[in-house]
């Protein structure tokens, strides 16, 4: 699971911004204006007879500051992504 979804800067980061781009997700931001430091992205790949997935996370991050449910926060009533 992405750490982000329990960040202070998930609807500013670039990071989590890519991250919401790869898994074909709406924005929390459409600009964001936070550079996280040093982020760490796990990337999933699975495979099936003619389709590649690809699931991506941040799992570390210099900048990370938590604050718990934020993004459930900000998109309220919506499922948390995992």
């Amino acid at each position: 699971m992405c750490i982000c979804i329990n960040c202070v800067y998930v609807d500013r980061c670039f990071t989590y911004h890519a991250v919401e781009h790869q898994h074909q997700q709406p924005h929390l931001t459409e600009d964001p204006d936070f550079e996280a430091i040093e982020p760490t992205i796990n990337v999933n790949i699975r495979t099936t007879d003619e389709e590649i997935q690809m699931e991506w996370d941040v799992v570390g991050c210099e900048s990370f500051s938590p604050e718990m449910g934020k993004w459930a926060k900000l998109r309220p009533g919506e499922l948390v992504p995992t």
